[in-house]
């Protein structure tokens, strides 16, 4: 897959895909694993606000939809982020 199909998917992507891209980068070192570990663990611990509870779980479902997307095409969407924001 050319790069040029990695930035419209990119650049298809909703604002919380996106942000959670940037938050896997610089808060997790890059690694999905490391993000949904600590998002699945937050999710055990109470008390907890529901609203909260329920945007975790979107947010896992968007990251394993990311993880999937980069695996799959050996490709990091955050360098499509860095290039958009001129990094």
């Amino acid at each position: 897959m050319a790069a040029s199909q990695h930035e419209k998917f990119y650049a298809a992507l909703s604002r919380d895909e996106q942000v959670l891209l940037e938050l896997r980068d610089d808060l997790y070192s890059r690694s999905w694993e490391q993000m949904l570990q600590d998002l699945r663990a937050r999710l055990k611990g109470k008390p907890y606000i529901f609203k909260l509870v329920n945007r975790i779980q979107d947010d896992i479902a968007r990251i394993e939809r990311l993880m999937e997307y980069e695996k799959k095409h050996h490709v990091n969407l955050g360098e499509f982020s860095k290039k958009k924001e001129g990094r």
